[in-house]
């Protein structure tokens, strides 16, 4: 008697391998026709807050005090809104881009007719939005260093903390783009998570100026986290508590992308 069918738990773990790499190649290739003007449109709207609050706010605010250190609200702005547009450019393309290859264009259904696993076809969507954040924020940093905003070498440092913000949050946007039955549910996770999160994590205002119960619960925001690493950083030193900060954002990753690819797993089997 042959042995009944089981299907494998969707919550099983990962099946690591290379064979990401390409999945990971095509989508560069693909998107290499269109590197320029996706550069401009993920750049433009930084850039603007940049200029608009940096400037236009910052003569009006000044200095802050930030670890007992004054600081330009420029400088103060810059080094939040580089964690926002990581965050942001890696939730987009782990959301629009990635639904659209797929649900509407069925690039993922063609890639698994190939020797590679579905595991594998989400690993790389991830890489490659957390790739397309590392794009976009350099691009940026590049603009503020030529604006003069900070020339500390430490900006290296916080430019690998910002590769893994981009993948924090594209395995997180990963979780909603395996659950959305259309692009009109990403307004939800725009509007509900991400936009409040931009407020409540310290990028343009210091979050002492939060309610108690409030800031307490914005100690835990991945976005928060990723600011309380980078922003030490503009200002040329370390930050006061690396390992938690870290262990925050390791953590919401691990957890975020195993989410991610059971629920995937879960639509793909049904």
């Amino acid at each position: 008697m042959p042995a009944p069918h089981t299907n494998p738990s969707p919550w099983r773990a990962p099946d690591l391998s290379l064979r990401w790499w390409p999945v990971f190649l095509r989508n560069l290739l693909v998107w290499r026709k269109l590197a320029i003007p996706s550069l401009m449109g993920n750049i433009a709207e930084p850039l603007m807050w940049l200029v608009a609050f940096g400037y236009g706010m910052g003569a009006l605010v000044g200095e802050l005090t930030v670890d007992g250190q004054r600081v330009p609200y420029i400088l103060f702005l810059a080094s939040g809104s580089i964690c926002m547009s990581a965050m942001n450019a890696a939730s987009f393309e782990a959301l629009y881009s990635a639904f659209s290859r797929m649900h509407v264009q069925k690039t993922w259904d063609g890639i698994m007719n190939a020797p590679i696993s579905l595991d594998s076809v989400l690993l790389a969507e991830m890489l490659w939005a957390a790739f397309k954040a590392l794009f976009t924020t350099t691009a940026i940093l590049g603009v503020m260093l030529a604006l003069s905003i900070s020339h500390s070498p430490k900006l290296l440092a916080a430019l690998a903390v910002l590769v893994f913000v981009g993948i924090m949050f594209a395995s997180i946007a990963l979780i909603f783009n395996a659950l959305a039955p259309g692009y009109d549910f990403f307004t939800y996770y725009f509007t509900l998570v991400l936009t409040p999160m931009m407020f409540l994590s310290g990028v343009f205002f210091p979050r002492e100026q939060l309610p108690t119960a409030v800031r307490i619960a914005s100690d835990w925001l991945p976005l928060t986290n990723a600011v309380e690493l980078v922003r030490p950083m503009f200002m040329d030193q370390w930050p006061a508590h690396p390992l938690r900060h870290g262990l925050v954002l390791a953590l919401t990753t691990v957890l975020a992308y195993w989410l991610a690819l059971a629920l995937t797993r879960r639509r793909f089997r049904s």
